[in-house]
């Protein structure tokens, strides 16, 4: 606005040779910044200067200058700048970098990005044949990006990742055992040393990284209990490394049920060496269980072909565990406890199934008992 003296108290307007006039104005970094545009009248651009200070006084201004940097370089320098990032995430989220966000959008300055910009990218991922959880992934991870950019560096105002639904993956069900079918895979197992594995994983709701890293002090056969302090990663490289849970729910103590004490207990004896620290599921030779190695020896496929089970990974018996749990009647925070979530997200999807299945029995029943009401007025 200007003063009486004809002079502006916050920046300065200047007319250009075209014709057109130009600001500069003093930013909160204590450097002059020229306007990235210039105005065809001189209302015009003291306009744009009280729409900056009003900017500047409620926080919200973006320096345009710094909002040039491509998104490439800036989403790889974010990356590096996150050292507490478990090595598996750093992967991830480097693979989703140069695979699918910088090939589309790394040559784009970060303020020039726009949610139809955004949309267009995305939906050529999905045409490309991205699956839909790869996509939400890379979605995930540009947003966050970006809302650092929002955040704390103030290179634009607002995140342009506003697709509504673009960071569900839709996943599909995941197949359940049944209890005899749990055993009856553990039993299956071409290595002995492996059935323990197979019911521990299943009945402690226990992650392929947390089983295979667990120490022979970590299981209690008094107390039933197994305590989760550390995961087994694999990376992609090849590397073993033991590192910790991906949160602070993930250290929990699950109680074991007395069924399967028995096989635990000969695994103990049998295949896992006296001392406290010792490892309780290692490979043949002594080394650290690889997941490849694990399907191989244990003829993992063989024995969901022998039982007539299709699509069954590892990681569905912590999905079967989870979802007996939930069948049990076990309250929303002991299946986040046991679970070793921090969110209620994932084990709302257990009770929901649950009670899904106790409405579906509760029809099945109202129906039974209408047919024998019809035929006892029949007869």
């Amino acid at each position: 606005m200007p003063n009486k003296d004809g002079h502006r108290r916050f920046g300065n307007i200047r007319k250009l040779p075209s014709g057109r006039f130009q600001i500069r104005y003093p930013g909160p970094d204590g450097r002059m910044h020229t306007g990235s545009t210039t105005y065809p009248t001189r209302t015009d651009a003291d306009r744009a200067l009280t729409l900056i200070e009003a900017q500047m006084i409620s926080g919200d201004w973006t320096d345009s200058d710094r909002g040039k940097v491509l998104l490439g370089d800036y989403a790889r320098t974010w990356l590096k700048e996150r050292p507490g990032l478990r090595p598996k995430t750093v992967e991830l989220y480097s693979w989703l970098l140069e695979r699918h966000l910088i090939p589309g959008l790394g040559g784009v300055a970060v303020g020039k990005l726009t949610t139809p910009l955004i949309r267009s990218w995305r939906a050529g991922l999905i045409d490309k044949g991205v699956s839909v959880s790869t996509t939400a992934k890379a979605y995930r991870l540009l947003r966050a990006v970006l809302m650092t950019a929002v955040e704390e560096d103030k290179l634009i105002a607002r995140n342009p990742c506003r697709i509504r639904g673009a960071d569900n993956e839709h996943t599909q069900e995941r197949p359940v055992l049944t209890v005899t079918q749990v055993f009856e895979l553990a039993d299956r197992m071409a290595d002995r040393r492996f059935k323990a594995l197979v019911l521990l994983a299943t009945f402690a709701s226990l992650r392929w990284g947390e089983v295979t890293a667990l120490r022979r002090n970590n299981i209690d056969l008094e107390t039933r209990t197994v305590d989760v302090r550390e995961q087994l990663i694999e990376l992609d490289g090849g590397e073993m490394r033991l590192g910790p849970l991906k949160s602070r729910a993930g250290r929990r103590r699950v109680s074991i049920p007395a069924v399967i004490i028995p096989v635990l207990t000969e695994h103990l004896a049998t295949y896992v060496a006296p001392p406290d620290d010792a490892f309780v599921f290692l490979g043949k030779r002594g080394a650290f269980l690889r997941g490849g190695n694990f399907r191989r020896e244990a003829k993992w496929a063989e024995a969901l072909k022998e039982m007539g089970v299709q699509g069954l990974h590892f990681h569905d018996l912590r999905h079967t565990g989870n979802t007996l749990a939930a069948q049990s009647g076990a309250s929303l925070a002991d299946l986040k406890a046991r679970m070793g979530h921090d969110s209620d997200r994932a084990a709302l999807i257990y009770q929901h199934a649950t009670r899904d299945a106790d409405q579906r029995i509760a029809d099945a029943l109202s129906a039974r008992v209408e047919a024998e009401q019809k035929k006892i007025a029949k007869g």
